[in-house]
């Protein structure tokens, strides 16, 4: 039984507590967060604390807060030689204090409080300076029936470089999107099969094999046509950007 303290009450702790909670071979035996109030709703289930100098002894300390609160809050912690990692894709694992044996345990995945979220699909990349530690926390992402990946510190920032491209980036296309359908009176929801599709497709083709569309096939007219509906400066600086990245890509210019 893997014994775990969470740090912070974040998104990303509190889906990892009710993940590890579902789990038999993990036990999260404390979790801290400087503000009490945050994790009061779970004090009959796990022991809570605010105070660092009660925290208990464990096998690993998961520290899920800001990156850049990781270092204070790492040198504040009242013990050394023990395994403590962050869930962070782009801090450094030379940002835990070097007093404690350090190691990153980043699930590659958006996290939402108020959205629940099947953890079995979470890619975990895992970070260690020790043998030992990288093996803990790879039976820890198999126990929550994660796949798992051993990566290097030039391999982790560039995943969530690129995770912001394919996820914050996309979010906010789609929020451009639903501002145009309700400009124009249509309803969003029409577009949420191609949304869709558009996911499932590059699960069997890569994106360059996916790619269609106007700026792909240089259709002047139609382009012409889009830049001529959008009554926003933003939104069409936005879709000439668009347009003339997938010309370069596909056509060379």
């Amino acid at each position: 039984m893997t014994k775990i303290v969470l740090l912070g009450a974040g998104n990303v702790a509190s889906h990892l507590y009710k993940a590890f909670k579902h789990c038999k071979n993990t036990n999260v035996v404390q979790w801290y967060n400087r503000s009490i109030n945050s994790i009061k709703p779970f004090e009959n289930e796990v022991n809570i604390t605010d105070q660092l100098d009660q925290l208990i002894e464990a096998d690993v300390y998961i520290v899920c807060v800001s990156d850049d609160a990781i270092e204070t809050l790492t040198s504040a912690l009242p013990f050394k030689d023990r395994l403590v990692v962050h869930t962070s894709g782009s801090a450094s694992l030379y940002d835990i204090d070097k007093k404690l044996f350090r190691g990153v345990f980043y699930p590659l995945q958006t996290f939402s409080k108020s959205v629940n979220l099947d953890f079995t699909t979470v890619p975990i990349c895992i970070e260690t300076l020790r043998k030992q530690d990288y093996k803990l926390l790879q039976t820890l992402g198999e126990n929550l029936g994660c796949k798992t990946y051993k990566v290097n510190p030039d391999q982790r920032p560039a995943l969530h470089l690129a995770a912001v491209f394919v996820n914050n980036f996309t979010n906010q296309i789609y929020r451009i999107a639903h501002e145009i359908t309700e400009r124009h009176g249509a309803e969003f929801d029409i577009l949420k099969p191609l949304i869709t599709e558009t996911a499932r497709k590059i699960q069997d083709v890569s994106p360059y094999m996916a790619q269609t569309g106007p700026a792909k096939r240089n259709d002047k007219k139609t382009i012409k046509r889009h830049l001529k509906l959008l009554d926003n400066e933003h939104h069409e600086a936005i879709y000439k950007l668009m347009t003339s990245s997938i010309k370069k890509t596909h056509n060379g210019r």
